[in-house]
């Protein structure tokens, strides 16, 4: 590859066979996507359409966290409500016909009956998810250079609420330590809701089948429960459909879930997936398959389920950009800015409504053009990334309103191009809070590198969007320079290349096992970087595929602070001047240092003279040490040095997406400690992405099509 050397129940998730928890399996309650401490594909469940129910299996996640970034939960909680609005709006079936006969035609029956508005009697009586009501966000903070706003977040659940489900955990022998957890997920009304189906309690992160169960035979009776019984199967079905969400999923066929279904004891999971549709518990949805048939012919069709977040958020997500692509009238000319590099991107954004573009980390310099192009004629431009970068806001910061132009009156950003950097970090609720605030007639970008890893939340937008051609899309033909270029190039099209780097760019440093990884790591940070090539060691950065074993995060962190800030770990096991990683919210890691602590709770210096407080019982989610980080707390940055760490015990974690994001956080010097043979060459030639299911890129392509066959 390189030319030189250097100095409470079952559950498939979890440490694997050999050890080690990596970022699909490790379980901390650390506010990562899915709250599962994995970083691609933050629950264990690998959910493949093709695969049935072996695709959906039991996740280990942590208990739910409210986010520090409470202005930007707030945005996205009125954009789900939005969502739930327009649901109760929709009155057309979906345009297509069906070839389906037995349970599949009657599954399709329910779904024609509920969009047509003649809901089915139920075939359960477990109350739907409850919807709780979030008060309206608070005007936007004024910037403070040293303090950031209080976290806020939903109603804490009442006292006598919790208590009362504390009495019912109790009687059915759960951990009365679940009550907050139960409480909040819930509502107000949780005892009566698990009182009448114990089943209920899956809607907690982290309870497996298995052990609701067993909570449902103590609270109600062994002779009231069974594998069939209503109650039950509806559960299982959120449940299975929120473990796909975990991984990716906004959407399963209907054939994976039933299957998924039979492997948890559900007698006829055909009947249970009607009935959960005619009650509304789940939505479905019917998406054409193969090419347009003729006019006397019946369109063959598959029936897709989600819940109702990511599911409405893709279609509202569908429908904004639609609205961009087709209300944009007001093409400019913009040939005189058009030079050198981001040509061909600013002209395309000066006659479209929406474009995309993709390309590596030198292209990131054609979208810089264009902002400093429209800003030169006069207009509103402005640039977002998913992680804090130069010239930019962030994404969470744009939605919240803590960063960027503001809103106009109609709560609609006030600007007139919008350019979104790291597109494939965007999740469907995200992306669909983002597009349907920017308004008519202004212009959207999409720019990003789709060979990185997929967003940690449900959907795969930008990829989507690319698949759906709906709009002028841009390939930067600007390659990334050197040896670094070259390598992480390969990688992206499943080619471990050896290149030839004089300078020591990248480097292989072999290891036998676990225990010297960790030693070389922490020589090469402390000692043999700074020294070879001048970068201090707060600017080398560690990357490892988990948080466990032996040579994951924790274990990293853990030599690394012996070495670099040696302390106690008085605050909550962190001392001043510890490097660690902010997680507000799943998806988002900001690097921070430790300043303080006190009764509000720890002090992060983020940067710029930013501050943040983290609440004292918050500290243990949403913080960790900082040396060593996944490749997903790491995508959208990037460091002059970076050591990525591949230990024996993670072969299994590594993939194409995942070595090509590693690879790709470094600038100047990339050493690799490599103690995985041949797995990794085998990874990045024949383990691409994982395949997620969506519904973006049809809708789109129908929408887009649709007013284009519209008369003038």
């Amino acid at each position: 590859m390189v030319s030189g050397r250097g100095g409470v129940g079952e559950s498939p998730a979890g440490p694997t066979p050999d050890g080690t928890d990596t970022e699909t399996g490790d379980a901390p309650a650390d506010g990562e996507s899915g709250g599962a401490g994995a970083e691609a594909e933050p629950a264990a469940t690998d959910v493949d359409p093709g695969a049935g129910a072996e695709g959906v299996a039991e996740t280990a996640e942590a208990a739910p966290q409210l986010s520090e970034a409470a202005a930007e939960l707030a945005a996205q909680r009125i954009e789900r409500e939005r969502i739930a609005r327009r649901k109760a709006e929709r009155e057309a079936p979906v345009e297509a016909g069906a070839k389906l006969s037995g349970r599949a035609a009657d599954l399709l029956a329910a779904v024609r009956a509920v969009e047509g508005g003649a809901k089915p009697p139920a075939r359960f009586d477990a109350p739907p998810e409850p919807r709780r009501t979030v008060p309206a966000p608070a005007p936007a903070p004024e910037r403070a250079p040293l303090a950031a706003p209080a976290p806020t977040g939903p109603p804490a659940p009442s006292p006598d609420a919790v208590q009362a489900v504390r009495a019912v955990l109790a009687r059915g022998g759960a951990p009365e330590t679940l009550a907050p957890q139960a409480t909040a997920a819930l509502g107000d009304d949780a005892a009566a809701q698990l009182a009448e189906s114990p089943w209920r309690l899956l809607a907690v992160a982290g309870v497996r089948p298995t052990q609701a169960d067993g909570f449902a035979r103590a609270l109600l009776g062994a002779g009231e429960t069974g594998p069939g019984d209503e109650r039950r199967a509806a559960a299982l079905v959120g449940w299975l459909l929120a473990q796909a969400a975990a991984k990716g999923h906004t959407v399963l066929d209907a054939p994976t879930l039933e299957s998924a279904l039979a492997q948890y004891g559900v007698p006829d999971p055909a009947e249970a997936l009607e009935a959960a549709v005619g009650d509304g518990a789940v939505l479905a949805f019917e998406e054409p398959v193969g090419p347009p048939v003729g006019e006397d012919e019946e369109q063959p069709v598959r029936i897709l389920v989600g819940l109702e977040g990511s599911a409405m958020a893709e279609e509202s997500l569908a429908e904004g950009l639609a609205r961009l692509a087709n209300t944009f009238t007001d093409p400019a000319d913009w040939e005189k800015a058009a030079t050198g590099p981001g040509a061909e991107l600013i002209r395309a954004a000066a006659g479209h409504g929406l474009v995309t573009h993709t390309g590596g980390e030198a292209a990131r310099a054609e979208p810089r053009a264009l902002l400093a192009a429209a800003r030169e004629f006069g207009l509103r431009a402005c640039l977002a990334a998913h992680a804090p970068a130069a010239d930019a806001v962030t994404v969470a910061g744009l939605l919240g309103g803590a960063e960027g132009p503001g809103r106009n009156a109609d709560g609609q950003f006030a600007l007139d191009l919008l350019i979104v950097l790291d597109a494939p970090q965007l999740d469907v609720e995200t992306a669909a809070a983002l597009v349907e605030s920017v308004p008519d007639g202004a212009r959207l970008v999409l720019s990003g590198d789709p060979a990185v890893l997929g967003s940690a939340g449900p959907g795969r937008v930008f990829a989507d969007v690319l698949a759906a051609r709906a709009c002028p899309g841009l390939v930067s033909r600007v390659p990334d320079p050197g040896p670094l270029g070259e390598l992480v190039s390969g990688v992206g099209v499943g080619e471990l290349n050896q290149v030839d780097a004089p300078g020591k760019e990248v480097v292989i440093v072999p290891v036998r096992d676990a225990g010297e990884a960790v030693h070389r790591t922490v020589q090469l940070v402390a000692e043999s970087v700074p020294r070879a090539f001048g970068v201090p060691a707060d600017a080398v950065q560690v990357i490892t595929p988990g948080h466990g074993g032996a040579a994951g995060t924790r274990a990293l962190n853990a030599a690394l602070k012996e070495r670099l800030n040696p302390g106690p770990g008085r605050f909550g096991g962190f001392d001043p001047g510890d490097r660690v990683v902010h997680v507000p919210s799943a998806g988002r890691a900001l690097p921070a240092r430790v300043v303080s602590a006190d009764a509000q709770g720890l002090h992060l210096d983020a940067g710029a003279g930013a501050r943040i407080v983290v609440p004292k019982e918050r500290v243990e989610s949403r913080v960790r040490h900082g040396w060593a980080v996944t490749a997903h707390q790491a995508v959208g940055a990037r460091w002059p040095a970076v050591v990525v760490v591949l230990p024996g015990d993670a072969a299994q974690a590594l993939s194409r997406d995942w070595v090509y994001t590693a690879f790709g956080r470094a600038e100047r010097h990339l050493s690799v400690v490599h103690g995985v043979d041949q797995a990794l060459a085998r990874a990045v030639a024949e383990v691409p992405a994982k395949p997620r299911t969506t519904r973006l890129t049809g809708l789109l392509r129908a929408l887009v099509a649709s007013a284009r066959a519209q008369p003038e």
